[in-house]
């Protein structure tokens, strides 16, 4: 009855009223607080106030009917669809819409429906999917910074393809700690792409010497990304080097002069086949010949050998406690072990790179340490 009088009334009631009626009986309604047959009308009610005029009630019912589990589906799904003020409420609290409702919004929603639904208290992991897929920048860093989103290693990937380019969506993934390391190393790229197109660093240092810059400056960071990297994910961190053309000879012996060891044994494990205990062995206590036939089945050259086994007989030592050094010393016995017979090869070019860069990077450290003091 009383909905009976509800309905006859909102014809001449001015819209501030229709909007506190809305909500009362909203609010009535998703407390359960009417009998079954008053609760049905009150339903009824709902529905058909979704055709009102005024944006105000429909809001009004947003605002009671988004948070709850109770309230009508067909009244939520007509509210997520309307304009967007009111949708807003329903897309970003509902419980109500599925992972599928959600999935197709973002589909074909706008740039602001993507931040909504990326903002949600929950987000799982295949509408996570979606919107890395489908998503709009704005969309893709809303969901970054949503704490409460489950995101795949492969939504990471995806978000760092489409839209690794862009700083407002690379600054969000390379501060999330769930990033993936291939990931990290994909935007250190790009980053380094962007500085070489820039006209600025073309006119100042000329395109050959950016390119060239470039290049280094990547390797450099991809050392220091390596340190970060945990264990387990060497294996795809390898595999992404691999597929760029990065993961070169000469990074590998970077790798091993900077005591990268377990990583450069991952990376023996994915060029040669053995499996992983068998190259853990031969890296902790192989002899020589053993450790040649497996730098031979990773397609090293035998150039490269003896810096090699140089280099990790010194880091063994270390891991044994038996002597104390770094990169900087191990890259002058690798240097040392060239001789002078192969001083202007590139092999000997790369090692004093190597070392050189070690020497500052020992004195910048020097340096800040007596700063600090």
């Amino acid at each position: 009855m009383i909905v009976e009088h509800f309905l006859k009334w909102i014809d001449t009631a001015r819209v501030a009223e229709r909007a506190a009626a809305a909500a009362a009986l909203a609010h009535a309604y998703v407390q359960k607080e009417l009998p079954f047959e008053d609760r049905c009308a009150a339903e009824a009610a709902l529905t058909l106030l979704l055709d009102d005029p005024s944006a105000k009630v429909r809001l009004a019912m947003a605002e009671v009917l988004s948070m709850s589990r109770h309230a009508p589906l067909q009244v939520v799904s007509a509210l997520a669809s309307d304009q967007p003020e009111v949708a807003a409420l329903v897309l970003a609290r509902s419980p109500l819409l599925t992972d599928s409702d959600l999935i197709d919004r973002v589909a074909a929603g706008s740039t602001v429906t993507q931040k909504l639904i990326a903002d949600r208290p929950a987000v799982s992991m295949a509408l996570a999917a979606a919107i890395a897929e489908v998503g709009e920048p704005e969309a893709c860093a809303a969901l970054l910074a949503n704490t409460g989103a489950d995101i795949a290693s492969l939504s990471f990937r995806r978000m760092a393809e489409r839209h690794g380019d862009l700083a407002l969506v690379r600054e969000a993934l390379i501060a999330d700690p769930r990033l993936p390391s291939d990931c990290r190393h994909m935007l250190l790229v790009k980053v380094g792409e962007a500085l070489k197109r820039s006209p600025l660093v073309a006119a100042l240092i000329g395109p050959a010497r950016a390119e060239r810059v470039m290049r280094d400056a990547c390797v450099r960071a991809s050392m220091t990304l390596i340190e970060g990297t945990r264990a387990n994910e060497h294996a795809a961190l390898i595999e992404h080097l691999r597929l760029r053309g990065d993961l070169t000879a000469s990074f590998l012996i970077r790798t091993v002069a900077h005591g990268k060891v377990d990583f450069f044994g991952a990376a023996m494990v994915a060029l040669s086949g053995q499996t992983e205990a068998r190259v853990r062995s031969l890296l902790a206590g192989g002899n020589d010949m053993a450790l040649s036939a497996l730098f031979r089945n990773a397609g090293l050259s035998a150039a490269t050998h003896k810096v090699l086994l140089v280099a990790l007989k010194v880091w063994r030592e270390v891991a044994n406690g038996k002597r104390v050094a770094g990169a900087q010393e191990v890259s002058w016995l690798m240097l040392k072990e060239l001789g002078e017979a192969q001083a202007a090869s590139d092999l000997a070019g790369l090692l004093k790179s190597i070392h050189i860069d070690a020497l500052r990077d020992n004195a910048r450290r020097h340096a800040l340490a007596i700063a600090a003091a």
